[in-house]
C-alpha cells in the first residue's frame, strides 16, 4: 500500500508550526472545530484536493483523488490527553476502503486571546490505535421500558481509545508521523526515521455486553481474539530538518480485568 498524501500533509503541519501559523478561534464557543479548521488549511496548502465531511461524520477530511482520509483530534494542554472519545465510530486504520490517519494536536487550554499555537502534533495511522477493520458500528434502540412500557431506550455506543501520547514517549513538544512498517510513503526522502513502535494483539477481547436495569450493572463477555499475538510494527518519522530525538513505546499499561458475563450473572 502506498500513502500518497500523508507525508505532504504532515510536513505542511510541521512547516506551519515552524513559521508560527497559529490556531484562530472564531468565537469563544468554538471549543472543538478551531483545530480542525487549522488542519484543513494545512491540507489545502499541499495542493491535494479534499472535501470536509459534515460535522460528526467520519473521517473529517476525505481526499478526493486518493483513498486516504484524516480524522482530527484537538487536545487541550493541560487537560485530558491519555485517551479520547470516538463519537460513534470506533478508531481504526481503514474505513470505507480508505486508509485513515489521525491528526492529534495539543494547544493551550486557556489562551489569552482567540489566537494560540499548536504545541505539538502527531499524525498516526489508525491501525496504531486499533488494527481490526471488520467491525461495523451501529446504534440501535428498543421500546417497552418504563411503567407504561412505551419509553424508548437508545443504545448509542461511544468508544474511548488511547492517544499516541499515552502509548509512546518522545511525542510531547515535537511533530511526529507514525505509519505502518512496510507502507510506501510518497515523499519519504523528506523524512527521517526516529523509532520503531510495536503493538501486540491481545489474547482476548470483548465480544458482548449486557446491561441490567434492576441494579444498573454492565457486564462484558470476552472471547478469544482471532488475531491474538499478532505483532504490528510502526515507524515513527520526523521532518528531515527536525533535530528532535527518538520515539519509543511506553511500558504496557496494566488494565483492570474485564469480568466474564457469568461472573456477574445471578
Amino acid at each position: 500500500m502506498t500513502a500518497v498524501t500523508v507525508a505532504s500533509v504532515f510536513l505542511s503541519c510541521f512547516d506551519a508550526m515552524q513559521r508560527g501559523e497559529w490556531i484562530h478561534r472564531k468565537t469563544r464557543r468554538d471549543k472543538e472545530f478551531h483545530f480542525q479548521d487549522w488542519v484543513g488549511t494545512r491540507i489545502s496548502e499541499t495542493g491535494f484536493s479534499s472535501e470536509e465531511t459534515k460535522r460528526n461524520r467520519y473521517p473529517d477530511y476525505v481526499m478526493s483523488d486518493h483513498l486516504e482520509g484524516y480524522e482530527v483530534k484537538g487536545l487541550e494542554n493541560p487537560g485530558r490527553q491519555a485517551d479520547f472519545d470516538c463519537n460513534s465510530q470506533l478508531a481504526t486504520g481503514v474505513h470505507d476502503g480508505r486508509d485513515v490517519y489521525y491528526i492529534f494536536g495539543r494547544y493551550p487550554k486557556k489562551p489569552e486571546g482567540d489566537q494560540f499555537p499548536v504545541l505539538d502534533l502527531v499524525v498516526c495511522h489508525g491501525d496504531f490505535l486499533n488494527a481490526h477493520h471488520e467491525y461495523v458500528h451501529k446504534n440501535d434502540s428498543f421500546r417497552d421500558f418504563g411503567s407504561y412500557g412505551d419509553i424508548l431506550v437508545r443504545d448509542r455506543k461511544m468508544y474511548v481509545a488511547p492517544t499516541p501520547y499515552a502509548l509512546a514517549d518522545g511525542l510531547a513538544t515535537n511533530c511526529t508521523l507514525i505509519a505502518p512498517q512496510g507502507e510506501e510513503i510518497d515523499g519519504i526522502e523528506r523524512l527521517r526515521q526516529v523509532g520503531n513502535l510495536v503493538r501486540i494483539d491481545a489474547d482476548r477481547i470483548a465480544s458482548k455486553y449486557t446491561f441490567d436495569f434492576s441494579d444498573n450493572t454492565l457486564a462484558t463477555e470476552l472471547t478469544e481474539n482471532p488475531t491474538a499475538g499478532s505483532i504490528r510494527t510502526f515507524v515513527a518519522y520526523r521532518a528531515k530538518e527536525d533535530p528532535a530525538g527518538p520515539v519509543a513505546m511506553k511500558p504496557p499499561r496494566r488494565l483492570p480485568r474485564q469480568p466474564k458475563l457469568d461472573d456477574t450473572d445471578d
